[in-house]
């Protein structure tokens, strides 16, 4: 995913955890484990976009390479 993606871009609609993954390029349960790390309490199923902005502020531009571990 190209670094300069804006965030209004990336959450534009909810995603599922799997998407979310895919465009870090990290499993699932990694994903899981960033979460409950960084305390968010999100429902299970689709992640809506209000919290979709919180992650991406959380653990940055998937296109970047500072990911947490």
């Amino acid at each position: 995913m190209d670094s300069n993606t804006n965030f209004h871009d990336l959450t534009a609609r909810s995603k599922y955890r799997y998407e979310l993954a895919l465009e870090y390029g990290i499993s699932v349960r990694t994903i899981y484990r960033w979460m409950k790390k960084a305390n968010f309490n999100i429902p299970h199923g689709l992640i809506d976009p209000y919290h979709l902005r919180k992650i991406y502020k959380e653990f940055g531009n998937p296109g970047d390479k500072n990911l947490p571990e």
